[in-house]
């Protein structure tokens, strides 16, 4: 049986699981709909842009209110040949959500077990410092974006002599 939400003790979170980083909703415009998002949503818009040739979109992150919550991201189509382009002309919207995972091959391969489909090869991403991200298309017709989280290895500077 599995556990409420309400019953994990607020602040504590298992750190095995993947956590929800963002959600990410395809606009027309960044420059018009981000100053509209971030007033609804009462959160800061710094104004930067990110190019990601490899996807063929623009992105651009509402932060949380607090450094632990996941994020809004802005998807905006570039080029005919977006992904996105489609779901941009017809209105935009919610279009994926987002994990951050420790294992981005064990995910994908319990989300297939699961029976949800490869969407996206996992790639580097710009607007993640080239970290991995892949796509996965549920049963239920979620699109899933996982995120490999951030590898904590030492830096050949940081270590002891």
């Amino acid at each position: 049986m599995q556990r409420p939400v309400s019953s994990i003790p607020e602040g504590r979170a298992n750190l095995n699981q993947p956590r929800l980083h963002h959600v990410g909703i395809v606009v027309g415009s960044i420059r018009n709909s981000a100053p509209l998002f971030a007033r609804a949503l009462s959160l800061e818009w710094d104004g930067s842009i990110i190019y990601d040739p490899l996807q063929l979109v623009n992105v651009s992150f509402l932060p949380s209110n607090f450094a632990t919550q996941s994020v809004v991201e802005l998807v905006e189509p570039v080029g005919l040949r977006s992904p996105v382009r489609q779901f941009a002309e017809t209105g935009g919207g919610l279009h994926h959500v987002c994990y951050e995972v420790d294992d981005l091959k064990t995910e994908i391969a319990r989300s297939q077990e699961e029976g949800g489909t490869l969407v996206r090869v996992p790639l580097p991403a710009v607007a993640f410092a080239g970290r991995k991200i892949a796509w996965i298309l549920t049963t239920q017709k979620l699109l899933v974006e996982y995120l490999e989280k951030p590898s904590h290895e030492p830096q050949p500077s940081t270590l002891a002599c």
